[in-house]
């Protein structure tokens, strides 16, 4: 039902889903980047309802404590407090997608729609933790397309899988490109 649903969503904005995750991985961190426009939101919803698991989602608390906040809950939200984050929060993520047999946790990692200097790494932490993939999803506005199920095994080697995600995203054509860093993150031996 839902898989309908989200084809039909597709299909009244005009955009296709490309791809899908394996049948066999079923528990798993999804991240959606580039991150540049609040259209993403509106093809990150439906292409979550397609997956055929359950999903659950990072946004910004002041969303979840609006009077439209029980409508995002129930989608799957949680609530982010900006200004207090705490390894306390990526220990709650942790339990959540650690206590489910069949998951998907949506990640912006860029945070915000605006460009951002480097990645938050949650996502990668919380992945680590629990030992599930990291599933790479993005949005092509040039083509209007959701590309999804590009399966991606952390190694634990930080900067390898890193380099690894931002070369897999660096082409992709998002709504706004000047708010998209490319480089994702801080190398420590900068190359001249």
């Amino acid at each position: 039902m839902k898989y309908w649903f989200a084809n039909l969503v597709f299909k009244l904005y005009g955009w296709k889903l490309v791809g899908k995750v394996p049948q066999d991985v079923k528990k798993f961190v999804l991240i959606a980047a580039p991150h540049t426009s609040n259209m993403d939101f509106f093809l990150a919803m439906p292409t979550m309802w397609s997956l055929g698991v359950p999903g659950r989602f990072l946004i910004k608390k002041e969303h979840t404590d609006a009077f439209y906040g029980g409508l995002l809950k129930a989608m799957g939200g949680i609530g982010v407090d900006r200004k207090n984050q705490s390894v306390e929060f990526i220990k709650e993520l942790k339990k959540i997608v650690g206590a489910s047999d069949e998951m998907a946790m949506l990640f912006t990692p860029e945070g915000t729609r605006k460009r951002v200097p480097k990645w938050k790494t949650g996502f990668y932490r919380v992945s680590l933790a629990v030992d599930v993939p990291i599933v790479l999803a993005y949005a092509d506005y040039k083509l209007k397309e959701v590309h999804i199920g590009h399966v991606f095994h952390p190694t634990g080697n930080f900067e390898n899988d890193f380099d690894y995600m931002e070369k897999f995203f660096c082409n992709v054509n998002t709504k706004f490109p000047v708010n998209y860093n490319p480089i994702i993150f801080e190398r420590k031996n900068k190359q001249v």
